[in-house]
């Protein structure tokens, strides 16, 4: 491995963090650190491993979007509940330190939703939001994780 391929591992990572971490651009981090790399290859089995990781998030990003969304529309909850919890979020990201961002968007749905749907509905609904927010996650690491498994194959055989 060369100095190149650790600089971009770095940034893989990095990357694969970010998609945990949402404020960093975790996918675009990865497809950045792997086009680099085939770039500075410049093979053609180097291309073939980009295209494959780039393919790869790709359809994560569309899966990501898809999937959850369709669970939200089945219960109901709208796009601006998410919105308003992303905002809380936001806002708990920087009030309270480790855990604000998770508790201000748990926060921001339920009040959302109690406002829209009332007391009864609205926990059911948080709960709904907040398993389909975790689930775009968990589609978007699975995506992530196999591009650079597939980026860490290219730099071993290139």
């Amino acid at each position: 491995m060369q100095t190149a391929d650790l600089l971009v591992g770095i940034v893989i990572a990095f990357g694969v963090v970010g998609v945990l971490v949402p404020f960093l651009p975790g996918t675009l981090l990865i497809a950045a650190a792997v086009l680099v790399w085939a770039l500075v290859v410049d093979t053609p089995l180097a291309w073939v491993f980009a295209s494959v990781a780039g393919l790869l998030l790709a359809v994560g990003l569309a899966v990501k979007y898809a999937v959850p969304g369709r669970h939200l529309r089945a219960r109901g909850v709208p796009t601006r509940t998410l919105l308003f919890g992303a905002m809380l979020g936001l806002v708990g990201f920087f009030v309270i330190p480790v855990v604000g961002l998770l508790v201000g968007f748990i926060l921001g749905v339920y009040l959302s939703e109690l406002q829209r749907v009332g007391r009864r509905k609205a926990w059911p609904a948080t709960k709904a939001a907040v398993k389909a927010v975790g689930l775009s996650m968990l589609i978007e690491l699975t995506a992530a994780l196999a591009a650079a498994a597939v980026w860490f194959a290219g730099a071993l055989t290139t």
